[in-house]
This record gives C-alpha cells, structure tokens and sequence, in this order.
C-alpha cells in the first residue's frame, strides 16, 4: 500500500494508474474509479458487472478502498467475485461467508512471516511475548499488509483497540496472489474464525504507547485467547 499513499487525490490518476496495472473484475470488465450514481442494484454485484466502483476521491473510506484495489488487484477481484456469486442466493439475509469476506475487506490484514514460534505466538494472543519480549525478531521477520480500507481510514488517528482481521502468508511469495487463492478455497460453511485477529496497534513502533511492556497488559486491547481461535487463518 505504500506506493500509493502519496498519490493526487482525482479519479483521473485512480484511472491511469487502473489502466496501467490492467485492473480487471473476475467478470473481466476494467475497473474504473467513477462518481457515485444512482441506485444500480447491489453494489458488489454491479461492481462484478460493470467494473465500475464508486469513488469519492476526498473522501478517506472511498479512497483506501481505491488505493487497496491498486495494491491488492487480485485480493480485491477475488472479494467482490465472491461477494456477487453469493448476493443472489441470500434471500435478503447475508451468509457467514459474506461476513468473513465483508470484515476482511474492511479490516483485512496480511501478516507475511514464516517464523513458526512468532505465528504461533499470535495465534495464541500472547500479544506481551510477541510484541514486547520478541520484538526485535518481530521487527525483523514480522510485516503487517493492511488492505483493509476502514482500518486505513481509522489508522489515520491512531487509537488501541484498533483490530485486524488477519490471514498469514509465505514472506517469499506474493501476498496478493496467495490471499485470492486462499479467498477462492473457502468452502461454503466458512466464517469469520477462519481468520486470526490483530491487534495491529500492538506492532513495535506504530503507538508510543508501545515503547513500555506495560502497555502490553491491557487486556481492554490486548485480549487473551478465548478456545475460539481461528480454524484456517493461513495462506502459507
């Protein structure tokens, strides 16, 4: 995502940038940043359909939401695929599956690691070991993907309790390519657990708060394991 935070805030350089990277729904239609229009159906759907995704370029939701199209093209594609695949058969109703998809769109992270003990430590939210006793190895084997556009939108004013949900991948491979594959194996009873939270807050550096291990304590933020661990949340 760093590449394009500085960029000018206008749908015609969302638009170069598209046509540059060659930007495709799984439907195969070009993605293009366009105003809001009128009501066009479900907006995953008309997405899927038309290629077409609306854009408020000033305002910070619309334009992470753009900017993770960008970073993340096939994560994105593969999300609203799924997202439009599903809308027909819900009867009005969402389906757990659209909740997973839903809050990893929001609030998705990629942690790309393949230091078992550190993994493990997160899967175990045991957020003081991780982020404290480890972090040098954190900093140094540990980096966390945000693709989540309300999480960026919220990263703006930075805040603990500020959470991921998050899937691990393979460092030495494509983030993007490994969370679409992951995304297109979900089976039809899949939920949220399936992904592993985050605390993305808790990463050495991001607070100031973060430079004292008692920060680490908090459990209004740094919550304990509950036996409710994610089942699959690995892409590796």
């Amino acid at each position: 995502m760093r590449p394009w935070l500085g960029l000018d805030r206008s749908l015609k350089r969302l638009n170069a940038l598209a046509a540059e990277r060659g930007l495709r729904t799984e439907s195969g239609q070009p993605v293009r940043f366009v105003p809001p229009e009128g009501p066009r159906g479900a907006y995953e759907v008309a997405v899927f359909e038309t290629g077409r995704v609306a854009t408020r370029p000033e305002h910070p939701h619309d334009w992470f939401n753009a900017l993770a199209w960008l970073a993340f093209p096939r994560t994105k594609a593969r999300i609203n695929a799924l997202h439009a695949a599903a809308i027909p058969h819900e009867r009005g109703q969402r389906g757990r599956v659209r909740d997973l998809l839903t809050l990893f769109d929001e609030g998705g992270a990629l942690v790309a690691c393949a230091d078992a003990e550190l993994v493990g430590l997160l899967r175990a939210h045991r957020w003081r070991e991780l982020f404290w006793t480890r972090r040098a190895q954190v900093l140094e084997r540990m980096r966390f993907l945000v693709l989540g556009h309300a999480v960026l939108e919220k990263a703006h004013r930075p805040w603990a309790g500020l959470t991921c949900k998050a899937l691990v991948v393979d460092p030495n491979g494509d983030a993007d390519a490994q969370a679409a594959a992951w995304l297109a194996a979900l089976g039809p009873d899949a939920t949220p657990r399936a992904l592993d939270s985050l605390p993305v807050f808790g990463y050495p550096g991001w607070m100031a708060e973060s430079a004292h291990p008692l920060f680490y304590d908090d459990w209004r933020f740094f919550r304990p394991a509950t036996g409710n661990e994610p089942l699959q949340g690995n892409a590796g």
